[in-house]
């Protein structure tokens, strides 16, 4: 992604571009593939079958609340059809992938990737859980689903928030290009040296939470909080935007501070629940670690590679920063910058 952007004459689409890191960062953890889909037509047509999935899960289905339209409504409207046309295409790809790690002529790889972890427990007879093939399908279908779209738009939520705050943008590239010391990328283990970035990262975790409702819950029993009932069996949305921005636990709550968090032993984790990106206990996010490496290590090259310039015709205190309703609260209108590559 760096080189692309480095290359590029033209302004940079951040929105399109960390969508297409995240796609590859978690093609290569699942499948083991190194490859860029904008070079190969096979993959280009899965990240599309993923957008399509993306979509299709963060639509209106009226179904969903008049449950006896359903069976005519979503065929008037076209819904099942997609909705069929989008399993079976993911179904085939997640055969193929399985097949091909399954086939005995397949080279002996240096790393397991996730599909090789998942046969091999499937393969254990141990295991209390058995893994069938549907099941290894789902937890792919997690990964995809749930990690991809959620990193890209928290990235491009905090670039956006960055050029609106060049101050904080400054101070930023001046701790990474100061913890690099010339090297060409940031690695892995340069990041516990980047402090204020990490705060930058929770700080637009906090603002722009990519999944501003958690994962729903249900109460086993009647309860009572702060004089609402909440009967036993209720489905129980947590809103996690309005918590972030909630004045009686953050002070100037609209604004975007980092500092804030820098004496602060808030975090994101699950312990604080002031700030529940990911949400909390049993159904909190599996991947958080995995998606705050992703997003950190993004963010910190972005940073430590480039000067950012937003669009000639564009003040800083017009950029758009509405909000587009789906699955994942994504940047309504695309970022599009213009990237300086910086002498190293």
């Amino acid at each position: 992604m760096l080189d692309s952007i480095a290359v590029s004459s033209s302004p940079v689409n951040l929105s399109e571009l960390t969508l297409l890191l995240a796609n590859y960062i978690a093609c290569r953890a699942a499948f083991g593939k190194k490859y860029d889909s904008r070079e190969d037509k096979s993959k280009s047509r899965f990240h599309g079958i993923l957008n399509d999935t993306q979509d299709l899960l963060g639509g209106l289905c009226i179904a969903d609340f008049f449950p006896w339209m359903g069976w005519w409504l979503n065929k008037f409207n076209g819904l099942e059809t997609r909705l069929e046309k989008n399993f079976r295409e993911l179904d085939e790809i997640y055969n193929k992938v399985i097949k091909e790690h399954l086939d005995p002529r397949r080279p002996e790889p240096e790393h397991e990737d996730l599909v090789d972890v998942l046969l091999r427990v499937q393969k254990d007879s141990n295991q209390a859980i058995a893994l069938s093939s549907d099941l290894i399908k789902g937890v792919l279908m997690d990964m995809f689903i749930a990690g991809t779209d959620t990193s890209s738009t928290i990235l491009v939520w905090i670039m956006a928030e960055l050029m609106k705050n060049p101050s904080v943008m400054q101070r930023a590239q001046t701790e990474v290009r100061e913890a690099v010391k010339g090297k060409a990328k940031v690695e892995e283990n340069h990041l516990s040296k980047l402090m204020y970035l990490k705060s930058i990262v929770k700080e637009g975790l906090r603002l722009h939470p990519p999944a501003p409702l958690l994962v729903p819950r249900e109460t086993t029993d009647g309860c009572t909080i702060e004089g609402y009932h909440i009967p036993a069996k209720t489905r129980v949305f947590v809103n996690a935007k309005s918590i972030g921005t909630d004045p009686k636990y953050w002070k100037n709550q609209n604004e975007f501070q980092p500092e804030r968090f820098l004496d602060s032993s808030v975090d994101f984790r699950g312990q604080h629940f002031e700030l529940l990106p990911f949400g909390a206990g049993r159904r909190g996010c599996p991947g958080m670690n995995f998606a705050i490496l992703i997003i950190e290590l993004a963010l910190a090259n972005l940073l430590h590679r480039f000067d950012w310039e937003l669009l000639h015709e564009i003040r800083r205190q017009d950029l758009d920063m509405e909000e587009a309703i789906g699955l994942s609260m994504h940047k309504k209108v695309p970022l599009c910058l213009v990237a300086n590559p910086v002498a190293l």
